[in-house]
């Protein structure tokens, strides 16, 4: 008798826990990541598709999450020229910078979640971006309006990219690169929907 009470508070223990805790999935159709690379008097800027990825919610606050990146899906958005537009999104996707063949998906992993005590939805988030098979710890804002099973999440991450050995044209690496060289810091703009 003591055994089965027992038992049955250990069930219900882990059953309030799975409620309380949810995964919710991203509408990756309806969610957007926008990239911006710059140069010192100039800018480009692109769109990048997500494969999948899902908050972790508990009792209506973000505790985590995953996200996978399809790094084959690189284009530009700005630049009107077909053939220039179509050799930089080559560029970007060749040994030079993602190297996509090698490394066709990258990956963010929420590994912290901070609400600001002022504004809920407001979040100092660590995370860890994974590029070209090197990961390294990031920390950026994110305002998230969860409502439920539903959220929407919105956050602009910046990065040195030459931690995933982007390189190129980088002056931290090349000298007297004049116009050519490329700003180590990359934008990258997220707007993810729920599911539903």
């Amino acid at each position: 008798m003591t055994k089965n009470i027992l038992f049955s508070l250990v069930l219900s223990f882990f059953t309030i826990i799975s409620f309380s805790q949810k995964t919710v999935e991203v509408n990756t159709d309806a969610s957007r990541l926008m990239w911006t690379g710059s140069k010192l008097t100039s800018s480009h800027q692109g769109e990048i598709n997500l494969k999948s990825g899902a908050l972790e919610i508990k009792d209506g606050k973000l505790v985590g999450g995953t996200f996978v990146i399809d790094m084959t899906s690189i284009k530009n958005t700005d630049i009107e020229d077909e053939e220039y537009r179509t050799n930089l999104e080559k560029h970007l996707k060749d040994e030079d910078f993602f190297g996509v063949d090698k490394h066709p998906e990258s990956r963010l992993k929420i590994t912290k979640a901070i609400p600001n005590k002022i504004n809920p939805e407001s979040y100092k988030i660590t995370a860890d971006l994974t590029i070209k098979e090197i990961t390294h710890s990031i920390t950026f804002g994110a305002n998230i309006r969860i409502d439920n099973d539903a959220f929407l999440a919105t956050s602009i991450i910046k990065f040195d990219r030459t931690k995933w050995d982007i390189k190129y044209n980088s002056k931290s690496f090349f000298e007297d690169l004049g116009d050519y060289m490329i700003l180590d810091e990359i934008e990258l703009k997220l707007f993810l929907l729920s599911e539903k």
